[in-house]
């Protein structure tokens, strides 16, 4: 065991005597070394019950043989940075979570980890952490949030985010905001729609890295406690069989993610963070084959924002292995897959039943034939673009109009509130890339600005930043190039007609090659507005969000 450099043998007498100024017994410390990394803070609603999970999830350890030891990851709130200078600071956490991780594990010998994440950064970076690691792993979310009740329906934090913009157009009263401002966030848990955290969450169980209910089971459910106990049960059952991540996290695995990720319409940012959790396992996740499996893949589920129901609805309807079974009647996904169940896929979904069609469409009367998710190429976005296509309204999936030219999000906030975006406009918004911004700023602000002002239908926004999964509309991100490097989205200038088709996956600026060079011939690098810090060394370091925006280290 790993631990055994730790405690055993007259040499690791001096560690020992450490591990008694804990309170460690000799029992104890001839146990295996079970490592939970807690992500627990009083910062972020999604993280506020992890304590309890973490506790939970000792007892289960213990029951099973193990010594569980707790140690912490960070977190940053999306919604609570979202907007000023903090959510710079968001996607670059997600490194900050697997450096730590990486460093804690090897630190103190730990035989096997228990991975309690929850929001957007956390679970990428602990699934990097985990492959990268690659002792026996598993994980236990904190749960999603209750869906929010406003005026009879069933609201979330989007509502939120373009309650206000409709509030600033004068839609609602100031009484009626703050209703919203009351009641879309009643209860601990990460957010209710299938926004970030969710997807990531969800795609943990597909990866099978998670145990069944792992992504659906609501925050404020014992339920969730009982599968933490058996969380903690199983990391011991895991470490006996030497089961580990790569294991688990195969090429066909990652495969089945993008699958599923079509299925259920995730967010924008699993087309982020899937590839990064694959490189850590050697694999090259190509976002091209993302198209190649939305074109046979059905999109089953319209959770918030595409639709109205909720991540609480899902888990009634029967979770993910629902969701799972009910996509592999079309034969769609790799099933021979070990999980950390100790079974394979085939054997975790073939009982699983889809008990409500109306939010589990049957894949003979999906909302479209093809995936929530396309990756748009062309001469705006030489390297790739991605859109949420199920929560784009019908008649934006095909768009052309004038570009209007915003070099940071503060100033295309400005004139979406100042009413200088009118019907038909491309809202370009750029210099808020992973090096550009630096940190790859989520854009729910101005998305949620155009959406409460009654635009979504015939507005488009497009930026080489990223989206919350809260944002909905004809929303693309992850531009690359992007502009800090010269991409040409750098070029565009305001009244450039921007065709977008994203049922043909296209996107181009309407120039021709040779005016686009000669542009490019008199642009001039941004000098960086930050130099120092964290950001500066990130900014360095990162690569294009087509790439998953993974560092790497220049040889």
């Amino acid at each position: 065991m790993n631990s055994d450099a730790i405690s055993k043998g007259v040499q690791c007498a001096p560690q020992r005597s450490l591990l008694h100024a804990l309170g460690m017994t000799d029992e104890e410390i001839a146990k295996p070394l079970v490592g939970i990394v807690s992500s627990y803070n009083e910062i972020v609603p999604g993280h506020m019950n992890i304590d309890k999970i973490v506790n939970a999830v000792k007892q289960g350890v213990a029951m099973a043989g193990g010594n569980p030891v707790v140690f912490p990851a960070i977190a940053v709130c999306d919604g609570i940075a979202m907007g000023h200078k903090g959510m710079k600071y968001s996607l670059v956490t997600r490194d900050l979570i697997a450096d730590s991780t990486e460093a804690m594990a090897i630190a103190h010998a730990f035989d096997a980890l228990v991975m309690v994440p929850n929001c957007d950064k956390n679970v990428p970076g602990l699934l990097m952490a985990a492959a990268r690691l690659n002792i026996p792993t598993i994980f236990v979310s904190g749960g999603p949030m209750l869906a929010g009740h406003v005026s009879g329906e069933k609201r979330s934090l989007s509502s939120m985010f373009e309650a206000v913009g409709s509030y600033n157009s004068g839609k609602i009263t100031a009484e009626e905001l703050l209703e919203f401002e009351n009641k879309v966030c009643p209860s601990c848990g990460s957010c209710s729609g299938m926004y970030t955290a969710n997807s990531m969450n969800c795609l943990t169980e597909v990866l099978g890295m998670a145990l069944r209910g792992n992504g659906t089971i609501p925050a404020v459910y014992s339920e969730r406690l009982q599968l933490a106990k058996h969380t903690g049960m199983k990391v011991m059952e895991l470490l006996e069989k030497n089961i580990r991540p790569r294991d688990i996290m195969t090429e066909d695995a990652f495969r089945n993610a993008l699958t599923m990720d079509m299925a259920l319409g995730c967010s924008t940012n699993s087309m982020l963070h899937l590839p990064a959790i694959a490189h850590e396992c050697g694999i090259e996740l190509n976002p091209d084959i993302a198209n190649e499996i939305s074109s046979h893949t059905p999109n089953l589920c319209h959770l918030a924002p595409a639709g109205h129901t909720y991540i609480e609805d899902l888990n009634e309807a029967g979770g993910i292995y629902a969701v799972m079974n009910e996509i592999n009647k079309l034969g769609l996904l790799k099933t021979d897959i070990v999980t950390v169940t100790g079974k394979t896929i085939a054997e975790n979904i073939k009982n699983a039943e889809n008990k409500n069609p109306d939010i589990i469409r049957t894949v003979d009367n999906p909302y479209s034939k093809t995936g929530g998710i396309a990756v748009l190429k062309g001469n705006l976005a030489p390297d790739s673009c991605v859109v949420k296509r199920s929560a784009v309204a019908p008649e934006m999936l095909k768009h052309s109009g004038p570009a209007k030219v915003y070099d940071c999000e503060e100033d295309a906030m400005a004139a979406i509130n100042g009413g200088q975006i009118v019907d038909g406009d491309v809202v370009v918004i750029r210099y808020e890339g992973p090096k550009g911004g630096p940190g790859m700023r989520e854009m729910l602000n101005p998305t949620s600005a155009i959406m409460g002002r009654g635009l979504g239908s015939t507005v488009a926004l497009i930026t080489d930043g990223r989206f919350s999964g809260a944002t909905r509309g004809a929303a693309i991100g992850h531009v690359s190039p992007e502009a800090a490097v010269g991409g040409p989205i750098a070029l565009i200038k305001d009244g450039d007609i921007i065709e977008i088709d994203i049922n043909a996956n296209t996107i181009n600026v309407l120039l021709s090659d040779e005016e686009l060079e000669k542009r490019r011939s008199e642009w001039t690098p941004r000098e960086p507005e930050i130099t120092t810090g964290y950001l500066a060394r990130y900014a360095s370091l990162v690569t294009s969000g087509n790439r998953g925006a993974i560092l790497e280290v220049k040889k």
